[in-house]
């Protein structure tokens, strides 16, 4: 072989070889795999594929994550709404409770004053009849038009939409026992409102010993009481209002202001007691006393009522009681039944007794005595 036939060998080794015409374009497999290096275009396709599957896969979560919330929104809704029917049951309960305790406080104190006892209260099987009986809902029947009318007499539409006849005659008799039950229990306009009736000043002066309980002078001590403490408190009010606007505004009297309104605030109970015939006789007398002693101006004498009341007479253990094998006096004293050591337990009577030694302060600057001795220090 010569040279020639060598040369052609090796150059027809070193040529490519020659694609077949079924596959004229490369794919891009082939392209990644026989070259390389990538266009840009090719670039932007594939992060632009995985910008959307990611997109996709974001969505997704998104979208479950919303699933799982409204699941769990409606989950405590559902909790909420559970809470409140039972709530709304207790309350339910609580208010048939109360209203059961209140009857019997007034049938009480209906026996006690000597009144007719309440109506007895029937039980139906769905309960509405019953309670409408019990509340004077019902009555006569009447006629419709003329039904319309009395409705219309009182300011009331004379029908209501999808309203029949005994929805009606119910709506009227409900209005006439309100109205009924308003021009009854008128409250009073004085600082602290009251269902108690006022008595003339000539009429205030409370007399020296308690009547009996259920007496009609029994009643009267109340609305006595009632309005000699709203007497005390116009007083007051119209002192702190004739200040001028300098006093007013420092913090002196700022704090005679809010002084004031504790009294009111806490005098409240008192008069609801004093309303609904329950004060305690251990503390209806002591007041008495000291309403009595505060109106003839011996202050010092309030005062000492006040003391008695509030911290009683039993001795309290001062010091060693207990060295030795006998007790002490101050400490035998402590074992007295009869001698209430501290009426002052009670929250609510501890405030309305400070209250009205508060009122006693004021009374002897409003009204002071003719003897100096009587002012408290």
């Amino acid at each position: 072989m010569d040279f020639k036939a060598l040369m052609s060998a090796q150059i027809a080794k070193s040529k490519p070889k020659a694609t077949s015409p079924l596959s004229k374009s490369p794919t891009p497999d082939s392209i990644s795999a026989n070259n390389k290096y990538l266009r840009r275009a090719e670039l932007e396709a594939a992060r632009q594929a995985e910008y959307l599957a990611s997109q996709e896969k974001t969505q997704a979560e998104r979208e479950e994550r919303a699933v799982k919330k409204r699941k769990l929104e409606e989950e405590e809704e559902d909790k909420i709404a559970r809470r409140e029917e039972k709530l709304r049951r207790l309350a339910e309960d609580s208010k048939r409770r109360r209203e059961e305790e209140e009857r019997e406080e007034e049938r009480k104190r209906r026996k006690r004053l000597g009144l007719p006892d309440l109506p007895a209260q029937k039980v139906l099987e769905d309960g509405t009849a019953a309670e409408d009986e019990a509340q004077g809902v019902t009555g006569e029947e009447i006629a419709d038009d003329e039904l319309r009318t009395k409705l219309r007499d009182l300011d009331e539409p004379a029908s209501l939409f999808d309203e029949d006849h005994a929805a009606r005659l119910k709506r009227y008799y409900t209005l006439t026992r309100q109205k009924a039950l308003t021009a009854s229990k008128k409250l009073t306009n004085g600082p602290i409102p009251t269902t108690l009736e006022p008595i003339p000043e000539k009429d205030l002066l409370l007399p020296s010993t308690t009547p009996t309980p259920g007496t009609p002078e029994h009643t009267f001590l109340y609305r006595q009481i009632a309005s000699y403490f709203t007497l005390l408190l116009t007083e007051w009010g119209r002192a702190l209002n004739d200040r001028t606007q300098e006093v007013k505004q420092s913090s002196s009297g700022k704090q005679a202001h809010q002084a004031y309104l504790t009294v009111l605030r806490e005098l409240t109970p008192l008069f609801r007691q004093l309303e609904s015939s329950t004060l305690n006789d251990s503390l209806l007398g002591p007041i008495c006393k000291i309403l009595r002693s505060t109106q003839a101006r011996r202050y010092v004498e309030a005062n000492d009522e006040y003391l008695t009341l509030s911290i009683g007479k039993a001795a309290w253990p001062i010091g060693v009681t207990m060295v030795g094998i006998h007790e002490r006096s101050a400490r035998e004293k402590l074992h007295d039944g009869n001698a209430q050591a501290h009426i002052m337990s009670d929250e609510v009577t501890r405030k309305f007794l400070q209250s009205i030694k508060r009122c006693i302060s004021f009374a002897q600057t409003r009204w002071p005595p003719e003897d100096l001795g009587q002012l408290m220090g």
